[in-house]
């Protein structure tokens, strides 16, 4: 009879996953018409989050509306980071 030998299974690196909406206050959208994100500040903003380990997987940009007549810019920044177990 010949033995069956168990499946293997990969266990390769975890990883978890972080969603983050970043924009600007809306002070700028009401005052100026419309708002876009500050790129110092969205820099230190993702500089921040990759001295924690993440890094960014996907990004993608938007215009979100603000009390009918405003704009103002938005990020849609997915991150991951390996799991610290």
């Amino acid at each position: 009879m010949a033995e069956e030998n168990p499946p293997v299974v990969y266990s390769g690196p975890k990883y978890e996953y972080k969603v983050v909406i970043y924009r600007e206050g809306a002070l700028g959208s009401i005052f100026l018409a419309g708002s876009k994100v500050h790129p110092v500040k969205f820099s230190e903003f993702l500089n921040k989050n990759a001295a924690q380990g993440w890094k960014v997987v996907t990004m993608e940009r938007e215009s979100r509306r603000l009390l009918l007549f405003f704009s103002r810019e938005a990020f849609l920044v997915v991150m991951e980071r390996l799991r610290q177990d």
